[in-house]
């Protein structure tokens, strides 16, 4: 017969025999027991448990407890790491990310950050008709000695200032014609395109000197000065053409139909640059294409197209070169520099917003002028 005994665990009865083979367990708490015997209490005994045949499941709370330690260990060690990081990899100070972050670097004259691309020098100018302001400044030329000259569209006013950005004085174009183009070269001399025609100046005074004879007749867009004194100028009449003169003001080359003959479509609007050695860059703002010619005229490359992908042109208003062979386009969406092959490099937005006019120096500092300011920058190098 079955005898009793209380669980020494819950108190509950259990129920156990003579049976040496019979593992006691409380039927309540599940407890393994060991029967009372020769005055001794009944025990809770602890089981072996092979977890290979069982179906054991290790409580969750537990292995929570364990963890929490490893996670310790493993964020110390990593925090070690970047501890000691400086002290084996030096960062690259130019680089910017592929999310657009910016970076720190080096520019003449002081630091920029980017995406700026060039530490701002000289800001001047403000919505006016006084000395110093502008209504509609769209042209930009610079001197030998470094006078600035700026010229507005309408109305035939160019402001004269010296290389501070200091006003000196101004005088007029002709007061009926939009200004096309506008132009200085190293002796003070300033050329203005205006119907059509380039009438020359004394640059400091305005005195006319004479106009730019042609057998093509009048029909100038854009003029820009060579390094010894020649021009290079932007033509159309029915011919898309760019006209090379020497320092005397005579023809020395003719490109016929600069830009129609390359792309089989005509270009109303031309806007030319020249790099040190002469070569000449030839920006079709209806063709949204940059063209360059050797300083012969020969036919070398275009490049960029129709677009808003990086490298490409949307609405193209003025273009330069730089001491280095870089070439400058503005559009709506900033400047965009190409190398003198015609691969993009980048592009940056000027701190005047936009670039109606472009223009370098001789220390090859980027002036730009847009609508009522003038902003002077040193490049990155």
């Amino acid at each position: 017969m079955p005898r009793t005994f209380d669980c020494p665990k819950c108190g509950a009865p259990v129920e156990f025999s003579t049976d040496p083979t019979q593992t006691l367990r409380c039927n309540y708490c599940n407890s393994a027991l060991a029967e009372p015997s020769l005055g001794r209490p009944a025990q809770v005994i602890q089981l072996k448990i092979d977890t290979s045949k069982a179906n054991f499941k290790f409580p969750k709370w537990i292995l929570l407890l364990l963890l929490i330690p490893v996670f310790g260990i493993v964020a110390g060690f990593i925090s070690a790491i970047a501890g000691f990081a400086p002290l084996f990899f030096t960062p690259n100070k130019n680089a910017v990310n592929s999310r657009g972050n910016t970076s720190t670097t080096k520019a003449r004259g002081g630091t920029l950050t980017e995406p700026a691309f060039g530490n701002v020098l000289l800001k001047f100018g403000s919505d006016g008709i006084g000395p110093g302001m502008f209504k509609d400044a769209r042209s930009i030329a610079v001197d030998g000695a470094g006078n600035i000259y700026v010229g507005e569209y309408s109305g035939g006013r160019i402001q004269v200032f010296d290389a501070d950005g200091k006003f000196l004085t101004q005088w007029m174009g002709n007061t009926k014609m939009p200004l096309r183009g506008l132009a200085a070269d190293r002796k003070g001399n300033v050329y203005l395109v205006q119907a059509g025609k380039v009438q020359k100046y004394e640059g400091q005074t305005g005195k006319p000197i004479g106009e730019l004879a042609y057998g093509g007749g009048s029909g100038f867009d854009d003029v820009a000065t060579t390094i010894d004194g020649g021009l290079v100028c932007a033509w159309f009449r029915s011919s898309d053409d760019i006209v090379r003169f020497d320092a005397h003001g005579n023809v020395v080359k003719t490109i016929k139909a600069a830009i129609s003959s390359v792309t089989d479509h005509s270009e109303l609007d031309t806007r030319v640059a020249v790099d040190g050695l002469g070569n000449i860059y030839a920006l079709g703002t209806f063709n949204n294409c940059i063209f360059k010619f050797s300083p012969e005229g020969k036919y070398l490359n275009k490049f960029s197209s129709d677009g808003d992908q990086p490298g490409q042109l949307r609405a193209p208003m003025a273009i330069a070169a730089d001491g280095k062979g870089r070439v400058y386009v503005a559009d709506i969406k900033g400047i965009q520099i190409f190398d003198g092959e015609g691969r993009y490099i980048r592009t940056f937005k000027p701190d005047s917003g936009h670039a109606s006019g472009m223009m370098f120096n001789d220390k090859n500092e980027l002036l730009i002028v847009d609508r009522t300011k003038v902003v002077k920058l040193a490049l990155a190098e």
